[in-house]
């Protein structure tokens, strides 16, 4: 017995020691590919490209933007307008004020090759009817509708913007003066307890009303928040887009949904290749990630609050959060020894009033700015 544990332990050994790394060539390719993001807005609001090349998936950075490149809309009678950098891979533009008439697409010179769109027709984007909610078994459902009377748009997507007031776990009234390691009364207007949190759509969000005899989306899922989500801790609002597609645009983001949101099983969708209607002058089998449409956007936005909730709900708080006394003695040395870990909240107090020290915690616990912002925005209620 002894003889056979000895020999499985070697054998375990040699399997540890003999590893290697495998890196399969989808991780470690040394092609990178164009990625454009945005659309051509034909109206009066800005036209916002962002370009970006892929990375792998071992790459050490998630954001690649493209920078130097010259972006050009064009139409089919030849005429163009460009797009001004930002500096951070983006081409904008202010309103075209484009003739729907028309058909348009982009060119865009980067690193000396040459990518055009397709022409493509301008589709109107009709107005959103309401943004509304549900309570499910899983959180709150947030919904939209919209229908277009002329029943010309059939082919619809959303993307939206969330904010929220939260606060943090602990209030505090105290600040440590670090020139003089002591510690001071917070003034108000740097307070750290209510905060505003913001997050982008991460889903593509799609329905289409093509086997419909009217063209009209009813009730057609945005997100679904958790109950216990900090987001309904105070107040929420969301702002949703809404933007009219061709039905080759619908194909391609229904796509990209299947390849990057359904990927679970066997028999889930199983990946396919996202065909844009970009490609590379110089090479036509170079692949680009993107669809151009020209389309305006249409926007909403709804307040929130708890108050929707089924009762009894409580937000739970992201992190594990305690409170603990550091006498009035023992303050400096904490100060010292972990500066990087106490975040004073509150003076402590024994039971004749007299001070004893303070109650302190780690700072994400105490300062809601680590993770939000303290400045309300313009559009808060």
């Amino acid at each position: 017995m002894i003889k056979l544990r000895n020999a499985c332990g070697l054998l375990f050994l040699l399997l540890c020691t003999c590893r290697k790394p495998y890196n399969p060539p989808v991780i470690t390719a040394k092609n990178s590919y164009l990625v454009v993001e945005g659309i051509i807005n034909p109206g009066s609001d800005s036209t916002i490209i962002k370009l970006s090349k892929t990375v792998n998936i071992n790459a050490a950075v998630t954001l690649n933007p493209l920078l130097g490149a010259t972006v050009t809309v064009e139409d089919n009678q030849a005429n163009s307008w460009p797009l001004i950098a930002d500096g951070r891979g983006g081409y904008v533009s202010p309103g075209l004020n484009l003739l729907a008439a028309r058909q348009y697409r982009l060119r865009i010179i980067a690193n000396g090759n040459q990518y055009l769109s397709d022409f493509v027709p301008v589709r109107l984007t009709p107005p959103i009817d309401s943004i509304g909610y549900k309570l499910t078994n899983n959180g709150v459902m947030i919904y939209v509708n919209a229908h277009d009377p002329a029943n010309n748009t059939r082919y619809y997507r959303w993307d939206y913007n969330e904010t929220w007031m939260f606060h943090s776990k602990y209030y505090a009234d105290l600040v440590v003066d670090t020139i003089h390691d002591v510690l001071v009364d917070l003034p108000y207007d740097q307070q750290v307890y209510h905060c505003w949190g913001n997050d982008l759509s991460s889903t593509i969000v799609l329905d289409n009303t093509s086997k419909l005899k009217e063209d009209v989306v009813y009730q057609n899922p945005l997100t679904i928040i958790p109950y216990t989500s900090e987001k309904f801790e105070q107040e929420y609002s969301i702002l949703v887009k809404q933007y009219a597609l061709t039905a080759d645009a619908f194909t391609f983001y229904q796509n990209m949904k299947k390849n990057t949101e359904q990927l679970g099983s066997i028999f889930d969708a199983q990946p396919s290749q996202l065909v844009g209607n970009i490609h590379s002058l110089a090479n036509a089998a170079e692949p680009v990630i993107g669809f151009i449409s020209v389309t305006n956007v249409q926007s909403k936005r709804i307040f929130l609050t708890s108050d929707i909730l089924p009762p009894n709900t409580t937000a739970i708080y992201p992190y594990d959060c305690e409170q603990d006394t550091a006498l009035i003695g023992a303050v400096q040395g904490i100060l010292l020894d972990r500066p990087f870990d106490f975040r004073p909240t509150i003076r402590a107090y024994d039971r004749k009033g007299n001070q004893i020290g303070v109650l302190y915690s780690t700072p994400i616990c105490v300062d809601c700015s680590l993770r939000g912002t303290i400045t309300q925005p313009l559009f808060w209620k």
